[in-house]
């Protein structure tokens, strides 16, 4: 059967790695619908402020796809979306799709007097709740498609009207707007949902979600963007005073049976690079890089001769307790390996290198997903259903992209059987 009549295939989650699979899928002639259930695509790569190795913002290269998506005619991107549920009927899969209330239209033009207007904040989700935000609002500065969005009318106070009358769009607010259902038939499905950052709640030996001034390194990536909370600047968020000593543990949770048994992959190169924002920033901070195995392959080992000229530390040996000292200080419980001692080290700011979780449980997908030993999705090609990218392993952005492009191949070829 030729792709142009063939059923369409279906993408769930519009990352780096959804995007890729439906884009490759698209521009070889497959009907694709990529449904994305935030307000806009991109996922968690728009949320760094640099990627390695080139270290520039991601918004450069998502730009590219975006413009990508626009002009292919078959590719029909559904944001606000998500999989209501999902049955085999044959060779196909009848889906269900359950679309949020579209309080802002495809008419906004974007021009902020809707926001200026509302009296009404909300903790900003693209910047994981370090801001506020008002409760209409463009969701970050590269979001695609650009249109406001309005939060849950619950963070409304009742019979609020002064986001739609500051409007003079016509049908661009629609305040009474109500979810949408729709049934598609389709050939074969992608699951491209992504990953979560492992909760630093569940280290509170290691301060997470206890001391303030103990971050994740998601955190550190809005902290050092110029679209962050602070406006780009580093600073502790106890008091905002600028840290004047670093420290970066690695292995937050990861490689531990307790927690997450497997390596998350990308954690050394990040913090690495993390450094670097940290040094560029504050040229006198002293930064502490504390690890259990340097994990730099290939071309990025010449990261560590970066950060020796920088004169960053790195030290092999784990963090056991980190707790609250005198005069704002952390005190870090740390076993130098090489030194063979437990030493007592202080620092400003504790960054946690919390590792990836694949965001599949949870009953979050209608799916029977078959999975590996550590919860990541597997390919199952008698029923048509694919991973891609950080569903099905931790890896970076470029890896995610190769994944990508081959799970486009494979579903294309299952989608032009049926």
């Amino acid at each position: 059967m030729s792709p142009s009549t063939s059923k369409p295939m279906l993408v769930v989650g519009a990352g780096i790695a959804g995007i890729t699979t439906a884009l490759e899928a698209a521009e070889a002639g497959q009907e694709v619908v990529l449904v994305e259930r935030e307000a806009s695509v991109g996922g968690r790569v728009l949320r760094n402020h640099q990627y390695f190795p080139k270290m520039c913002p991601p918004a450069c290269g998502m730009e590219i796809n975006t413009r990508r998506m626009e002009k292919n005619p078959r590719l029909r991107v559904l944001t606000r979306t998500q999989l209501e549920s999902a049955e085999r009927t044959g060779a196909t899969w009848r889906v269900s799709l359950r679309r949020s209330p579209e309080y802002v239209t495809a008419a906004c033009t974007a021009c902020g007097d809707c926001s200026k207007a509302c009296p009404v904040s909300v903790p900003d989700a693209f910047n994981l709740g370090l801001g506020k935000v008002p409760a209409i609002r463009i969701p970050h500065v590269d979001a695609w498609p650009r249109r406001f969005v309005l939060a849950p009318r619950e963070a409304c106070p009742s019979g609020c009207r002064l986001c739609a009358d500051a409007c003079k769009v016509a049908g661009a607010i629609v305040l009474d707007a109500k979810e949408t259902h729709e049934q598609v038939e389709v050939s074969s499905i992608v699951v491209a949902t992504g990953w979560a950052p492992y909760r630093m709640e569940k280290l509170p030996e290691l301060g997470g979600g206890v001391l303030a001034d103990v971050i994740a390194n998601v955190h550190m990536e809005r902290l050092a963007a110029p679209g962050g909370p602070t406006g780009g600047k580093i600073v502790r968020p106890s008091d905002g005073a600028v840290p004047k000593r670093v420290a970066f543990v690695q292995c937050a949770g990861s490689r531990d049976v307790n927690h997450l048994p497997y390596c998350s992959a990308v954690c050394c190169m990040a913090s690495l690079k993390q450094a670097m924002y940290v040094r560029e920033q504050i040229p006198d901070a002293a930064i502490t890089v504390y690890y259990i195995d340097r994990r730099t392959p290939g071309r990025n080992e010449a990261m560590l001769e970066k950060l020796a000229a920088a004169n960053v530390q790195l030290v092999k040996g784990k963090v056991g307790k980190v707790q609250q000292g005198s005069g704002g200080a952390l005190v870090m419980h740390v076993e130098d390996v090489e030194a063979g001692r437990l030493l007592d080290v202080e620092a400003d700011l504790v960054v946690l290198a919390t590792g990836m979780e694949p965001r599949l449980g949870g009953g979050e997908l209608p799916l029977p997903i078959v999975r590996d030993g550590d919860g990541f999705a597997l390919d199952d090609r008698a029923a048509r259903l694919f991973a891609a990218g950080v569903a099905r392993r931790p890896e970076d952005v470029a890896a995610s992209v190769r994944d990508a492009t081959g799970t486009a191949a494979k579903a294309v070829s299952s989608a032009r059987s049926v």
